[in-house]
């Protein structure tokens, strides 16, 4: 059996990246399913804002004499008809300040926080117990949402469901980073990471077409207990199945290895001694790693793309429910962000991966400001046009748009030392999350003021572009890449080990300047 399972080995790779990619889409499924069954759930617990609404399958919206948002109460609302017909309801809609708290603060808050907790822990103990706790709190909290009574029951289980998602991103970063070399991580980080998207494109079709069915007389509530009982499964299975691997320098830290080792020892030796567990941070180091300028700018950049991002996630359903409520494109949603999306994270993957082994990790943000420049003016319009012209621009915006988020983390692991990396995650996920989590529910009061659709212009399309551009302004304080200090470790000083170099040079306020050595600063 020896040699079979020897050379089945290579399989471990791949399964732990599915196991925990599963797990990620699982708690995104539950965590976005909110915006898919607002609206009956609403109806069913009594919360958010009542409108009139299309409710006929008869007509037509362009046949209605008068539509029914113009009608501003139920008497007028329910009096609209067409030869006879009604053809508007006075009912909950899904929208409102309560579904906005629902779908953002009360989620974002606690996740944010128990996120940088995580990060820390997963720095300190095992990452594979914490993942499978992380994943069976969030799922049992997703079974429960399912036989809710009250609004305030929603609130609170959407507060344990975040803190046990939280920990998914920064443990399981951190396993893949140790397993997976350099030359696949951009590519691996995005499958991982595609997790968001997929769990986001699932929860159109669960969410819009399972209620309908109304299977057991529980509408959507099956959503909700199907979805957390896989989840609990694949708790079980993490914990009972995957191992804690032997944590690894990456990237940047690697490459100052292997340029402070001894002349003619080709790097191996520094990059040998580095591999082990780390010498912890002292605290002002550790803050100098964080305040590296590079690393706040690329932070803020992707605090203003997550707020395009779950500007989309928490309205595009509804927005497209309330444009054209006489045409289904759930399964439009699904195809585009499940098919396109996946398409689009595993492409951007790739190519931040051939080009990181010859340009650099410089590169990588290359590949983040070009892809968010073209996504931004099919992002407009797939909020501007009509609904066959909407699928398609929206189709080529994910495709380009979503490449993003897997390429941010690869970037993040490669520029930060191994002793503070899952910290570093926790934090940075922490800021993104905040900003681009809770500016969304400015989409409410500017929605009033001056629409809709000019409101999604704004906090979805207009985020992509400037966050473009602030991608671009971070790509030009990258160091050098890998490749390039190859090509001038002899002229390096030699003799530290990889830890040692990296962090002596930290605490003594000498050895990052912009997040490189100075060495490598003042050849710039």
């Amino acid at each position: 059996m020896l040699p079979v399972l020897e050379k089945l080995r290579w399989l471990y790779q791949p399964y732990v990246l599915g196991v925990v990619s599963v797990g990620y889409v699982l708690g995104e499924l539950g965590h976005y399913l909110i915006g898919v069954t607002s609206k009956e759930m609403a109806i069913d617990l009594h919360f958010g804002d009542i409108t009139c609404q299309f409710n006929s399958s008869e007509f037509t919206v362009e046949e209605l004499p008068v539509k029914c948002p113009e009608a501003n109460n139920s008497d007028v609302c329910e009096s609209l008809a067409l030869n006879g017909t009604p053809y508007c309801e006075w009912n909950y809609n899904g929208l409102g300040l309560d579904y906005q708290v629902l779908a953002g603060p009360c989620f974002i808050a606690v996740f944010t926080v128990a996120g940088v907790i995580m990060g820390i822990v997963a720095d300190r103990y095992n990452r594979v117990r914490c993942l499978a706790v992380c994943t069976l709190i969030f799922s049992i909290a997703i079974v429960l949402t399912g036989a809710v009574k009250e609004y305030w029951q929603l609130v609170l289980l959407r507060i344990i469901m975040a803190a046990g998602e939280s920990g998914c991103n920064p443990l399981a970063t951190g396993v893949l980073s140790d397993i997976f070399p350099e030359e696949k991580r951009g590519l691996v980080m995005s499958i991982f990471n595609w997790g968001i998207y997929g769990g986001y494109g699932i929860a159109f079709p669960v969410g819009r077409y399972i209620p309908r069915l109304n299977a057991w007389d529980l509408g959507w509530r099956v959503c909700y207990y199907g979805a957390g009982i896989i989840a609990l499964i694949v708790a079980v299975i993490t914990g009972l199945t995957l191992r804690e691997p032997e944590r690894q320098t990456i990237g940047e830290e690697t490459a100052n290895a292997a340029a402070a080792a001894p002349a003619g020892d080709g790097g191996e030796n520094g990059a040998a001694q580095g591999a082990g567990a780390p010498k912890p941070l002292t605290g002002a180091a550790a803050w100098k790693v964080l305040l590296q300028p590079r690393l706040i700018l690329l932070c803020l950049a992707a605090s203003v793309r997550h707020t395009g991002g779950m500007c989309l996630a928490y309205n595009c359903d509804l927005y497209y429910e309330y444009y054209f409520p006489d045409y289904d494109l759930g399964w439009w949603l699904f195809a585009i962000t499940i098919v396109v999306g996946s398409v689009g994270v595993v492409f951007g993957g790739v190519l931040s991966d051939k080009f990181v082994a010859t340009m650099g990790i410089r590169s990588r943000v290359a590949v983040l400001v070009i892809s968010q420049l073209i996504a931004t003016p099919f992002a407009f319009g797939s909020v501007y046009f009509g609904p066959l012209g909407a699928m398609i621009t929206l189709g080529i915006s994910i495709f380009f748009a979503e490449m993003w988020f897997g390429i941010v983390f690869a970037i993040l692991v490669e520029i930060v030392p191994l002793s503070v990396r899952s910290t570093t995650v926790g934090i940075f996920l922490f800021v993104m999350n905040n900003v681009g989590g809770n500016l969304p529910i400015l989409v409410e009061p500017v929605s009033k003021a001056i629409g809709y659709r000019e409101a999604l212009y704004i906090f979805y399309a207009g985020a992509y572009l400037v966050s473009s551009g602030m991608f671009l302004i971070t790509m030009f304080m990258m160091g050098p890449g890998a490749k390039d200090k190859e090509k001038d470790k002899p002229a390096l000083d030699a003799g530290h080990d990889n830890v040692g170099f990296t962090l002596e040079q930290i605490a003594n306020g000498n050895g990052v300047v912009n997040g490189i050595s100075a060495m490598e600063s003042s050849r710039l």
